[in-house]
Protein backbone atom coordinates (compact mmCIF):
# COMPACT_ATOMS: atom_id res chain seq x y z
CA UNK A 1 0.00 0.00 0.00
CA UNK A 2 2.78 1.97 0.67
CA UNK A 3 4.70 1.77 -2.68
CA UNK A 4 1.35 2.46 -4.10
CA UNK A 5 1.14 5.85 -2.62
CA UNK A 6 4.57 7.09 -3.33
CA UNK A 7 4.38 7.58 -7.03
CA UNK A 8 1.30 9.80 -6.23
CA UNK A 9 2.90 11.96 -3.34
CA UNK A 10 5.88 12.33 -5.83
CA UNK A 11 3.36 13.67 -8.65
CA UNK A 12 1.66 15.87 -6.63
CA UNK A 13 4.72 17.70 -4.98
CA UNK A 14 5.99 18.16 -8.56
CA UNK A 15 2.88 19.78 -9.99
CA UNK A 16 2.91 21.99 -7.08
CA UNK A 17 5.67 23.57 -8.00
CA UNK A 18 5.26 23.55 -11.43
CA UNK A 19 2.16 25.93 -10.62
CA UNK A 20 4.54 27.78 -7.52
CA UNK A 21 6.86 28.58 -10.78
CA UNK A 22 3.94 29.35 -12.79
CA UNK A 23 2.62 32.15 -10.35
CA UNK A 24 6.32 33.54 -9.48
CA UNK A 25 6.77 34.14 -13.71
CA UNK A 26 3.54 36.21 -13.92
CA UNK A 27 4.33 38.80 -10.58
CA UNK A 28 7.37 38.85 -12.03
CA UNK A 29 6.39 40.24 -15.46
CA UNK A 30 3.53 42.44 -13.89
CA UNK A 31 6.01 43.68 -12.08
CA UNK A 32 8.51 44.79 -14.78
CA UNK A 33 4.97 46.14 -16.97
CA UNK A 34 3.61 47.66 -14.05
CA UNK A 35 3.78 51.94 -14.56
CA UNK A 36 4.20 52.80 -10.88
CA UNK A 37 7.64 51.38 -11.13
CA UNK A 38 8.57 54.91 -12.00
CA UNK A 39 10.57 56.46 -9.15
CA UNK A 40 8.54 58.77 -7.07
CA UNK A 41 11.46 61.59 -5.75
CA UNK A 42 8.58 63.31 -3.03
CA UNK A 43 5.12 63.88 -2.29
CA UNK A 44 3.65 67.91 -2.70
CA UNK A 45 0.34 69.49 -1.48
CA UNK A 46 -1.23 69.82 -4.34
CA UNK A 47 -3.00 73.31 -2.77
CA UNK A 48 0.59 74.46 -1.34
CA UNK A 49 3.04 72.83 -3.73
CA UNK A 50 5.51 74.54 -1.61
CA UNK A 51 4.87 71.79 0.56
CA UNK A 52 6.85 68.21 0.19
CA UNK A 53 7.58 65.02 1.84
CA UNK A 54 9.20 62.09 1.89
CA UNK A 55 6.25 59.81 2.43
CA UNK A 56 2.47 59.61 0.92
CA UNK A 57 0.23 61.28 3.27
CA UNK A 58 -2.65 64.28 3.72
CA UNK A 59 -2.13 67.30 3.46
CA UNK A 60 -1.69 69.29 6.81
CA UNK A 61 -3.13 72.43 5.03
CA UNK A 62 -6.14 71.44 3.05
CA UNK A 63 -6.73 67.64 3.87
CA UNK A 64 -5.81 66.47 0.52
CA UNK A 65 -3.81 63.44 -0.51
CA UNK A 66 -0.45 64.60 -0.87
CA UNK A 67 0.74 64.23 -5.00
CA UNK A 68 3.72 62.44 -5.88
CA UNK A 69 6.42 64.06 -8.19
CA UNK A 70 8.10 61.26 -10.51
CA UNK A 71 11.87 61.19 -11.84
CA UNK A 72 10.49 61.85 -15.24
CA UNK A 73 8.92 65.62 -14.31
CA UNK A 74 5.11 64.11 -14.29
CA UNK A 75 3.16 64.63 -10.68
CA UNK A 76 0.34 62.99 -9.78
CA UNK A 77 -2.48 62.14 -12.06
CA UNK A 78 -4.17 59.24 -10.46
CA UNK A 79 -2.78 56.35 -12.53
CA UNK A 80 0.77 57.17 -12.87
CA UNK A 81 0.69 58.52 -16.63
CA UNK A 82 3.17 61.12 -17.67
CA UNK A 83 1.75 64.44 -19.11
CA UNK A 84 2.52 64.66 -23.22
CA UNK A 85 3.06 67.67 -25.24
CA UNK A 86 4.88 70.84 -24.78
CA UNK A 87 6.56 71.46 -21.63
CA UNK A 88 4.51 72.65 -18.78
CA UNK A 89 2.01 70.55 -19.61
CA UNK A 90 -0.15 68.51 -16.85
CA UNK A 91 -1.81 65.40 -16.26
CA UNK A 92 -4.45 65.59 -14.08
CA UNK A 93 -7.55 62.83 -13.69
CA UNK A 94 -10.80 63.30 -14.00
CA UNK A 95 -11.80 62.68 -9.94
CA UNK A 96 -8.88 65.69 -9.32
CA UNK A 97 -10.30 68.05 -12.33
CA UNK A 98 -13.46 68.24 -10.02
CA UNK A 99 -11.52 68.64 -6.53
CA UNK A 100 -9.99 71.50 -7.42
CA UNK A 101 -12.99 72.64 -9.90
CA UNK A 102 -11.49 72.63 -13.33
CA UNK A 103 -14.12 73.27 -15.95
CA UNK A 104 -13.45 73.72 -19.87
CA UNK A 105 -15.26 75.76 -22.09
CA UNK A 106 -14.67 75.69 -25.95
CA UNK A 107 -13.49 78.69 -28.04
CA UNK A 108 -15.56 80.72 -30.31
CA UNK A 109 -15.27 83.21 -32.88
CA UNK A 110 -18.49 85.05 -33.31
CA UNK A 111 -19.92 89.03 -33.43
CA UNK A 112 -22.34 90.21 -30.64
CA UNK A 113 -23.01 92.78 -28.55
CA UNK A 114 -21.76 92.93 -25.01
CA UNK A 115 -22.59 95.00 -22.09
CA UNK A 116 -20.06 97.32 -20.11
CA UNK A 117 -20.75 97.90 -16.86
CA UNK A 118 -19.46 100.57 -14.90
CA UNK A 119 -20.46 103.06 -11.64
CA UNK A 120 -21.58 106.13 -12.68
CA UNK A 121 -21.68 109.38 -9.90
CA UNK A 122 -24.48 111.59 -10.16
CA UNK A 123 -23.54 115.41 -9.91
CA UNK A 124 -25.41 118.48 -10.98
CA UNK A 125 -25.60 120.29 -14.30
CA UNK A 126 -23.05 122.85 -14.09
CA UNK A 127 -24.88 125.17 -16.60
CA UNK A 128 -28.19 124.92 -13.88
CA UNK A 129 -26.17 125.10 -10.37
CA UNK A 130 -26.52 129.38 -9.04
CA UNK A 131 -24.38 130.42 -6.44
CA UNK A 132 -25.65 133.00 -4.05
CA UNK A 133 -22.01 134.98 -3.11
CA UNK A 134 -21.77 138.59 -1.19
CA UNK A 135 -21.45 141.73 -3.09
CA UNK A 136 -20.32 144.28 -0.49
CA UNK A 137 -19.18 143.84 3.15
CA UNK A 138 -21.90 143.52 5.53
CA UNK A 139 -24.29 141.45 8.24
CA UNK A 140 -27.24 140.02 8.20
CA UNK A 141 -30.36 140.91 9.99
CA UNK A 142 -32.74 138.50 9.38
CA UNK A 143 -32.80 134.44 7.89
CA UNK A 144 -35.15 132.21 6.28
CA UNK A 145 -35.37 128.93 7.65
CA UNK A 146 -34.20 127.20 4.09
CA UNK A 147 -31.98 124.49 4.97
CA UNK A 148 -29.38 122.47 3.14
CA UNK A 149 -31.08 119.87 1.04
CA UNK A 150 -34.51 122.23 0.91
CA UNK A 151 -36.19 122.57 -1.83
CA UNK A 152 -37.04 126.33 -3.02
CA UNK A 153 -38.55 128.19 -5.54
CA UNK A 154 -37.38 131.03 -7.78
CA UNK A 155 -37.89 134.11 -5.76
CA UNK A 156 -38.80 133.08 -2.97
CA UNK A 157 -36.91 134.88 0.24
CA UNK A 158 -33.79 133.59 1.68
CA UNK A 159 -32.16 136.01 4.12
CA UNK A 160 -31.96 139.96 4.68
CA UNK A 161 -28.56 141.65 5.09
CA UNK A 162 -27.47 145.60 5.57
CA UNK A 163 -24.64 147.24 4.20
CA UNK A 164 -23.11 150.89 4.90
CA UNK A 165 -23.33 151.73 1.49
CA UNK A 166 -27.47 150.85 1.59
CA UNK A 167 -28.32 154.36 2.48
CA UNK A 168 -26.24 156.47 0.50
CA UNK A 169 -27.40 154.36 -2.95
CA UNK A 170 -30.77 154.35 -1.54
CA UNK A 171 -31.00 158.27 -1.44
CA UNK A 172 -29.58 158.62 -4.46
CA UNK A 173 -32.33 156.51 -6.14
CA UNK A 174 -35.13 158.27 -4.70
CA UNK A 175 -33.58 161.62 -5.37
CA UNK A 176 -33.24 160.72 -8.96
CA UNK A 177 -37.04 159.29 -8.93
CA UNK A 178 -38.19 162.27 -7.75
CA UNK A 179 -35.96 163.92 -10.49
CA UNK A 180 -38.21 161.77 -13.31
CA UNK A 181 -41.56 162.99 -11.91
CA UNK A 182 -40.55 166.50 -12.15
CA UNK A 183 -39.70 166.46 -15.56
CA UNK A 184 -42.48 164.57 -16.50
CA UNK A 185 -44.99 166.67 -14.47
CA UNK A 186 -43.33 169.49 -16.52
CA UNK A 187 -44.07 168.35 -19.51
CA UNK A 188 -41.19 169.38 -21.37
CA UNK A 189 -39.71 166.14 -22.44
CA UNK A 190 -37.37 167.36 -24.75
CA UNK A 191 -34.06 164.71 -25.80
CA UNK A 192 -31.68 167.28 -24.16
CA UNK A 193 -33.00 167.22 -20.61
CA UNK A 194 -34.36 163.59 -20.86
CA UNK A 195 -31.29 161.76 -22.08
CA UNK A 196 -29.11 162.89 -18.34
CA UNK A 197 -31.45 162.25 -16.40
CA UNK A 198 -32.38 158.77 -17.98
CA UNK A 199 -28.50 157.82 -17.87
CA UNK A 200 -28.43 159.42 -14.26
CA UNK A 201 -31.28 157.12 -13.19
CA UNK A 202 -29.90 153.80 -14.96
CA UNK A 203 -26.92 154.26 -12.76
CA UNK A 204 -28.60 154.51 -9.38
CA UNK A 205 -30.31 151.38 -10.70
CA UNK A 206 -27.09 149.89 -11.44
CA UNK A 207 -25.90 150.65 -7.90
CA UNK A 208 -28.74 149.11 -6.20
CA UNK A 209 -28.03 146.23 -8.43
CA UNK A 210 -24.73 145.58 -7.60
CA UNK A 211 -25.81 145.45 -3.94
CA UNK A 212 -27.54 142.83 -4.53
CA UNK A 213 -30.86 144.20 -3.97
CA UNK A 214 -33.82 142.61 -6.23
CA UNK A 215 -35.99 144.25 -8.97
CA UNK A 216 -38.98 143.79 -7.02
CA UNK A 217 -37.62 145.61 -3.50
CA UNK A 218 -36.36 148.53 -5.82
CA UNK A 219 -40.29 148.43 -7.19
CA UNK A 220 -41.49 148.39 -3.78
CA UNK A 221 -38.53 152.02 -3.17
CA UNK A 222 -40.50 153.40 -6.05
CA UNK A 223 -44.01 152.94 -4.84
CA UNK A 224 -43.12 154.02 -0.87
CA UNK A 225 -40.38 156.48 -1.46
CA UNK A 226 -38.62 155.34 2.22
CA UNK A 227 -35.14 154.27 2.56
CA UNK A 228 -35.41 150.21 3.42
CA UNK A 229 -33.59 148.85 6.67
CA UNK A 230 -32.08 146.20 4.86
CA UNK A 231 -31.40 144.62 1.25
CA UNK A 232 -33.88 141.46 0.68
CA UNK A 233 -31.82 138.32 -0.44
CA UNK A 234 -34.30 135.45 -2.97
CA UNK A 235 -33.48 132.46 -4.50
CA UNK A 236 -32.11 132.89 -8.08
CA UNK A 237 -34.19 129.95 -9.42
CA UNK A 238 -35.88 126.84 -8.77
CA UNK A 239 -34.15 123.96 -7.14
CA UNK A 240 -32.20 122.12 -3.89
CA UNK A 241 -30.10 123.99 -1.92
CA UNK A 242 -26.63 122.11 -1.61
CA UNK A 243 -24.44 124.28 1.07
CA UNK A 244 -25.92 127.59 3.25
CA UNK A 245 -22.96 129.60 5.21
CA UNK A 246 -25.73 132.14 6.38
CA UNK A 247 -26.28 132.53 10.31
CA UNK A 248 -28.11 135.55 12.02
CA UNK A 249 -26.34 138.53 12.91
CA UNK A 250 -22.79 136.94 10.78
CA UNK A 251 -20.95 139.66 9.01
CA UNK A 252 -19.39 138.23 6.38
CA UNK A 253 -16.76 139.99 3.70
CA UNK A 254 -17.34 140.84 -0.09
CA UNK A 255 -17.04 137.43 -2.43
CA UNK A 256 -18.46 135.08 0.57
CA UNK A 257 -20.52 132.25 -0.98
CA UNK A 258 -24.29 132.72 1.14
CA UNK A 259 -26.00 129.67 -0.52
CA UNK A 260 -25.26 127.23 -3.29
CA UNK A 261 -28.60 126.32 -5.49
CA UNK A 262 -28.42 123.49 -8.03
CA UNK A 263 -31.54 122.89 -10.25
CA UNK A 264 -31.77 118.93 -10.83
CA UNK A 265 -34.69 118.37 -13.42
CA UNK A 266 -31.50 117.75 -15.52
CA UNK A 267 -28.04 116.38 -14.13
CA UNK A 268 -24.94 115.12 -14.77
CA UNK A 269 -23.73 111.34 -14.37
CA UNK A 270 -19.36 111.29 -13.92
CA UNK A 271 -18.41 108.09 -14.70
CA UNK A 272 -14.45 106.40 -14.61
CA UNK A 273 -13.77 104.39 -17.11
CA UNK A 274 -10.31 102.98 -18.70
CA UNK A 275 -8.22 104.05 -21.23
CA UNK A 276 -9.39 101.21 -23.15
CA UNK A 277 -13.04 101.37 -22.14
CA UNK A 278 -12.93 104.86 -23.39
CA UNK A 279 -12.85 104.44 -26.77
CA UNK A 280 -16.31 102.91 -27.05
CA UNK A 281 -18.10 105.98 -25.99
CA UNK A 282 -18.91 108.10 -28.60
CA UNK A 283 -21.00 111.92 -28.11
CA UNK A 284 -24.91 110.64 -28.31
CA UNK A 285 -24.53 106.66 -27.64
CA UNK A 286 -27.56 105.91 -25.33
CA UNK A 287 -26.74 103.95 -21.86
CA UNK A 288 -28.73 102.24 -19.23
CA UNK A 289 -28.86 103.77 -15.88
CA UNK A 290 -30.38 102.29 -12.47
CA UNK A 291 -30.23 102.54 -9.02
CA UNK A 292 -28.23 99.47 -6.94
CA UNK A 293 -30.70 99.97 -4.13
CA UNK A 294 -33.99 100.49 -6.65
CA UNK A 295 -34.12 98.79 -9.43
CA UNK A 296 -37.81 99.99 -10.59
CA UNK A 297 -35.90 103.55 -11.28
CA UNK A 298 -34.66 102.97 -14.88
CA UNK A 299 -33.56 106.25 -17.13
CA UNK A 300 -31.45 107.00 -20.06
CA UNK A 301 -28.78 109.07 -20.20
CA UNK A 302 -26.45 110.34 -23.40
CA UNK A 303 -23.04 110.34 -23.87
CA UNK A 304 -22.16 113.99 -24.42
CA UNK A 305 -18.53 114.21 -23.16
CA UNK A 306 -15.11 112.13 -22.56
CA UNK A 307 -12.51 114.63 -20.95
CA UNK A 308 -9.15 114.25 -22.37
CA UNK A 309 -7.64 114.79 -18.58
CA UNK A 310 -6.11 111.61 -17.05
CA UNK A 311 -6.37 111.23 -13.36
CA UNK A 312 -3.18 109.50 -12.41
CA UNK A 313 -4.80 107.90 -9.32
CA UNK A 314 -7.01 106.18 -10.33
CA UNK A 315 -5.52 105.70 -14.06
CA UNK A 316 -9.02 106.48 -15.31
CA UNK A 317 -10.87 109.24 -18.06
CA UNK A 318 -14.15 110.88 -16.60
CA UNK A 319 -16.78 110.24 -19.07
CA UNK A 320 -20.02 112.57 -18.38
CA UNK A 321 -23.72 111.88 -19.46
CA UNK A 322 -26.72 113.76 -19.39
CA UNK A 323 -30.31 112.53 -18.40
CA UNK A 324 -33.58 113.91 -17.01
CA UNK A 325 -34.29 113.20 -13.44
CA UNK A 326 -37.88 113.19 -12.95
CA UNK A 327 -39.18 112.99 -9.69
CA UNK A 328 -35.94 114.19 -8.59
CA UNK A 329 -35.07 110.09 -8.49
CA UNK A 330 -31.08 111.08 -8.58
CA UNK A 331 -29.51 113.36 -6.11
CA UNK A 332 -25.82 114.66 -6.12
CA UNK A 333 -23.10 112.23 -5.29
CA UNK A 334 -25.50 109.07 -5.24
CA UNK A 335 -24.21 105.76 -7.15
CA UNK A 336 -25.60 104.79 -10.05
CA UNK A 337 -25.16 101.37 -12.47
CA UNK A 338 -24.49 102.35 -15.69
CA UNK A 339 -24.70 99.70 -18.91
CA UNK A 340 -23.74 100.54 -22.13
CA UNK A 341 -24.12 98.21 -25.23
CA UNK A 342 -21.58 97.89 -27.42
CA UNK A 343 -21.69 95.77 -30.77
CA UNK A 344 -18.20 94.23 -31.48
CA UNK A 345 -16.68 92.87 -34.94
CA UNK A 346 -16.08 88.71 -35.26
CA UNK A 347 -13.23 87.98 -32.36
CA UNK A 348 -12.12 85.30 -30.04
CA UNK A 349 -13.39 86.57 -26.96
CA UNK A 350 -13.15 83.88 -23.77
CA UNK A 351 -13.54 84.32 -19.98
CA UNK A 352 -11.15 86.66 -17.75
CA UNK A 353 -10.97 83.99 -15.22
CA UNK A 354 -8.74 81.66 -18.55
CA UNK A 355 -6.27 84.09 -18.57
CA UNK A 356 -3.37 83.92 -16.38
CA UNK A 357 -1.22 87.47 -16.68
CA UNK A 358 2.03 87.67 -15.16
CA UNK A 359 2.89 91.05 -16.35
CA UNK A 360 5.40 90.03 -18.39
CA UNK A 361 3.03 87.06 -20.77
CA UNK A 362 -0.32 85.83 -20.77
CA UNK A 363 -1.06 82.30 -20.40
CA UNK A 364 -4.27 80.03 -20.90
CA UNK A 365 -4.42 76.25 -20.40
CA UNK A 366 -5.47 74.32 -23.51
CA UNK A 367 -7.48 71.18 -22.91
CA UNK A 368 -5.73 68.26 -25.07
CA UNK A 369 -7.91 65.42 -24.09
CA UNK A 370 -7.45 62.55 -21.47
CA UNK A 371 -6.55 64.81 -18.53
CA UNK A 372 -3.89 66.53 -20.48
CA UNK A 373 -3.20 70.37 -20.46
CA UNK A 374 -1.21 72.17 -22.04
CA UNK A 375 -0.14 75.89 -20.80
CA UNK A 376 -0.02 78.60 -24.03
CA UNK A 377 0.68 81.76 -24.17
CA UNK A 378 -1.40 84.31 -26.14
CA UNK A 379 -1.66 87.93 -27.53
CA UNK A 380 -4.69 89.73 -26.22
CA UNK A 381 -6.81 92.86 -27.50
CA UNK A 382 -9.82 94.67 -25.56
CA UNK A 383 -11.25 93.97 -22.59
CA UNK A 384 -14.67 94.42 -21.79
CA UNK A 385 -16.07 93.33 -17.99
CA UNK A 386 -15.42 89.23 -17.95
CA UNK A 387 -14.27 89.26 -21.61
CA UNK A 388 -10.86 89.51 -23.32
CA UNK A 389 -10.30 89.24 -26.77
CA UNK A 390 -7.55 86.83 -28.32
CA UNK A 391 -5.22 87.95 -30.96
CA UNK A 392 -3.48 85.27 -31.40
CA UNK A 393 -2.78 82.08 -29.75
CA UNK A 394 -5.80 79.97 -29.77
CA UNK A 395 -8.12 78.92 -32.71
CA UNK A 396 -11.90 78.65 -32.81
CA UNK A 397 -13.02 74.36 -31.82
CA UNK A 398 -10.29 74.51 -29.41
CA UNK A 399 -11.25 73.83 -25.48
CA UNK A 400 -9.13 76.17 -22.78
CA UNK A 401 -9.49 75.97 -19.01
CA UNK A 402 -12.65 78.76 -17.49
CA UNK A 403 -11.90 77.80 -14.14
CA UNK A 404 -9.37 76.15 -11.75
CA UNK A 405 -6.21 77.56 -13.78
CA UNK A 406 -4.56 79.17 -10.65
CA UNK A 407 -3.71 75.85 -9.56
CA UNK A 408 -2.88 74.19 -13.17
CA UNK A 409 -0.66 77.03 -12.84
CA UNK A 410 1.23 76.21 -10.31
CA UNK A 411 1.57 72.27 -11.07
CA UNK A 412 2.90 73.39 -14.56
CA UNK A 413 5.25 75.64 -13.03
CA UNK A 414 6.80 73.63 -10.61
CA UNK A 415 6.89 70.54 -13.71
CA UNK A 416 9.43 72.82 -15.65
CA UNK A 417 11.70 73.11 -12.32
CA UNK A 418 11.40 69.63 -12.34
CA UNK A 419 12.15 69.33 -16.10
CA UNK A 420 15.24 71.63 -15.46
CA UNK A 421 13.03 74.74 -18.39
CA UNK A 422 12.99 78.12 -17.21
CA UNK A 423 11.61 81.15 -19.05
CA UNK A 424 9.00 81.15 -21.89
CA UNK A 425 8.53 78.46 -24.55
CA UNK A 426 7.94 79.52 -27.91
CA UNK A 427 6.70 76.93 -31.44
CA UNK A 428 9.35 76.10 -34.06
CA UNK A 429 7.69 77.60 -36.68
CA UNK A 430 9.63 75.07 -39.39
CA UNK A 431 10.12 72.04 -37.15
CA UNK A 432 6.91 72.57 -34.98
CA UNK A 433 8.47 71.73 -31.75
CA UNK A 434 8.72 73.49 -28.46
CA UNK A 435 11.49 75.95 -27.92
CA UNK A 436 12.38 77.38 -25.01
CA UNK A 437 13.35 81.00 -25.80
CA UNK A 438 16.33 81.80 -23.59
CA UNK A 439 18.07 78.89 -24.68
CA UNK A 440 17.47 79.99 -28.07
CA UNK A 441 18.47 83.11 -27.83
CA UNK A 442 21.75 81.76 -25.87
CA UNK A 443 22.20 79.50 -28.72
CA UNK A 444 22.18 82.35 -31.54
CA UNK A 445 18.50 79.96 -33.41
CA UNK A 446 16.57 83.28 -33.28
CA UNK A 447 15.24 85.35 -35.89
CA UNK A 448 13.83 88.44 -36.89
CA UNK A 449 11.00 89.35 -39.38
CA UNK A 450 8.43 91.83 -39.69
CA UNK A 451 8.90 92.85 -36.09
CA UNK A 452 8.77 89.14 -34.36
CA UNK A 453 11.31 86.91 -33.19
CA UNK A 454 11.46 83.74 -34.32
CA UNK A 455 13.05 80.83 -32.19
CA UNK A 456 14.29 77.26 -33.84
CA UNK A 457 15.68 73.85 -32.49
CA UNK A 458 18.37 73.33 -34.33
CA UNK A 459 20.85 75.72 -37.19
CA UNK A 460 19.12 73.59 -39.91
CA UNK A 461 15.46 74.89 -39.01
CA UNK A 462 16.49 78.34 -38.67
CA UNK A 463 18.26 78.02 -42.43
CA UNK A 464 15.41 77.08 -43.87
CA UNK A 465 12.97 79.35 -42.20
CA UNK A 466 15.63 82.32 -43.75
CA UNK A 467 15.43 80.99 -46.69
CA UNK A 468 11.67 81.70 -47.01
CA UNK A 469 10.44 83.89 -43.58
CA UNK A 470 7.42 84.68 -45.46
CA UNK A 471 6.29 80.90 -46.13
CA UNK A 472 6.42 79.97 -42.24
CA UNK A 473 5.57 83.15 -40.83
CA UNK A 474 2.67 83.30 -42.57
CA UNK A 475 1.61 85.16 -45.82
CA UNK A 476 -1.28 86.08 -48.22
CA UNK A 477 -0.23 82.46 -49.96
CA UNK A 478 1.41 80.54 -47.36
CA UNK A 479 -0.19 77.94 -44.79
CA UNK A 480 0.60 79.30 -41.16
CA UNK A 481 1.03 77.68 -37.99
CA UNK A 482 4.18 75.92 -38.82
CA UNK A 483 2.83 73.34 -41.25
CA UNK A 484 5.24 71.72 -43.34
CA UNK A 485 5.11 70.72 -47.08
CA UNK A 486 4.78 67.09 -45.83
CA UNK A 487 1.87 67.81 -43.66
CA UNK A 488 -0.13 69.51 -46.65
CA UNK A 489 -2.95 66.62 -47.64
CA UNK A 490 -5.20 69.36 -49.27
CA UNK A 491 -4.66 73.59 -49.49
CA UNK A 492 -7.70 75.47 -51.55
CA UNK A 493 -5.81 77.67 -53.82
CA UNK A 494 -7.98 80.10 -56.08
CA UNK A 495 -10.58 77.53 -55.93
CA UNK A 496 -8.26 74.68 -56.94
CA UNK A 497 -7.42 71.90 -55.07
CA UNK A 498 -3.31 71.81 -54.36
CA UNK A 499 -1.87 67.81 -53.27
CA UNK A 500 1.18 67.22 -51.37
CA UNK A 501 2.63 65.87 -55.09
CA UNK A 502 2.70 69.87 -56.22
CA UNK A 503 5.55 72.00 -55.22
CA UNK A 504 4.78 74.12 -52.13
CA UNK A 505 4.63 77.46 -53.47
CA UNK A 506 3.76 77.31 -56.52
CA UNK A 507 0.31 76.93 -58.19
CA UNK A 508 -1.50 73.78 -59.40
CA UNK A 509 0.13 72.89 -62.98
CA UNK A 510 -3.71 73.72 -64.46
CA UNK A 511 -3.64 77.02 -62.05
CA UNK A 512 -2.92 79.60 -65.04
CA UNK A 513 -4.70 78.33 -67.56
CA UNK A 514 -7.55 79.90 -69.53
CA UNK A 515 -10.10 78.74 -72.07
CA UNK A 516 -8.23 77.93 -75.30
CA UNK A 517 -4.71 78.52 -73.39
CA UNK A 518 -2.33 75.55 -73.41
CA UNK A 519 0.25 77.10 -71.28
CA UNK A 520 0.96 78.37 -67.61
CA UNK A 521 2.50 81.29 -68.94
CA UNK A 522 1.26 84.67 -67.30
CA UNK A 523 0.50 83.30 -64.49
CA UNK A 524 1.15 85.17 -61.16
CA UNK A 525 1.61 84.38 -57.54
CA UNK A 526 -0.18 86.03 -54.87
Amino acid sequence: MKKAMSPILLLLVIAGVFLAGSWYGRQGADKVATPGARKILYYVDPMHPAYKSDKPGIAPDCGMDLMPVYEDGSMGGGGGKAASGPPGSVNVSPEKQQLIGVRVSPVEKAAGTQTLRILGRVAPDETRLYRVNAPVDGWFQEISPVTTGSQVEKDQFLATFAAQELVFSAQQYIFALNGMDRLTESGQESPAKLNPVNSNFRQRIERLQGLGMAASQMEEIRHTREIPQGIKLFAPAAGFVLSRNVSPGQRFEKGAEWYRIADLTQVWIVADVFKHEAKHFRPGMVARVTLPDDPDVILHARVSHVQSQFDATTRTLKVRLETDNPGFALRPDMFVDVELPITLPPAIAVSADAVLDSGLKKTVFVDRGEGIFEPRSVETGWRLGDRIEIVAGLKPGERIVVSGTFLLDSESRMKLVAAGVSGTSSKDPVCDRDVEEGKGKAAGLTSEYQGKTYFFSSEECKATFDKEPRRYAGGPTEKKEGLRPQDLRNVEWRGAAVTASETWGSAPRDMGRTSGSPSREGHQHD
